[in-house]
């Protein structure tokens, strides 16, 4: 995701989906971006982004596109099961909070491109995940960003109570589970345990060799 890209370089490694909601980071980020171009086996972006880049992704490209605004009709036949989405109440945000389960219908922008990689993490078959760096702390600064380079605006603050929280709530209560699960490895995240259980790298590596 965005600047993490920078913990793969002189590693071997080909990440194997890169995603990107900020159309903004190829532009204060340039170097990182092509590099995330360069070595990513999967690479996803709006498609307006992706038309306007100086140069496509060596790997595969998947367009993102968001979810529809779901309708009173939509909620009350229930038919579509892979976007899952809390009780349509009038009046508040419900109609765009939600989680994918297949990205070909569109995603869920939770303000944050960490959600997006959860989305994709479901799409593509995996049964865990494990967040990585996901603090959601913005007075901590992004790992990739030094005193002598573009700071991108953050609006974490902004969305944490009204987006992001609620969106991995609903996540925890109707995604995750014995066929989805979600550790959190971060032990400074202002996510709570009872969203996301946290997870220690001891914990991690029994996991990976399960």
């Amino acid at each position: 995701m965005n600047g993490a890209i920078s913990m793969f370089l002189g590693t071997g490694i080909r990440p194997f989906f890169y995603a990107c909601t900020d159309t903004s980071f190829s532009l204060q980020q340039p170097e990182l971006f092509a590099q995330a171009m360069a070595l990513s086996q999967r690479v996803a972006l709006w498609k307006e982004h992706a038309q306007a880049i100086p140069s496509q992704p060596r790997g595969e490209l998947f367009l993102l596109k968001k979810a529809p605004r779901q309708t009173w009709k939509e909620w009350w036949l229930r038919r579509n099961s892979k976007l899952v989405r809390p009780p349509l109440i009038a009046g508040n945000r419900s109609r765009t909070i939600g989680f994918s389960k297949d990205l070909e219908q569109g995603f869920f922008d939770a303000r944050t491109v960490a959600y997006l990689a959860l989305q994709l993490a479901y799409h593509a078959g995996f049964s865990s995940a494990i967040l990585v760096g996901v603090d959601l702390t913005p007075a901590m600064g992004r790992f990739y960003e030094t005193a002598d380079t573009f700071k991108s605006p953050c609006g974490l603050d902004e969305h944490l109570q009204s987006r992001i929280l609620p969106s991995l709530q609903l996540m925890s209560d109707k995604v995750m589970g014995t066929d989805f699960s979600v550790y959190n490895l971060s032990p400074t995240s202002r996510i709570p345990a009872s969203i996301i259980p946290g997870i220690s790298l001891d914990e991690v590596e029994q996991l990976v060799h399960h």
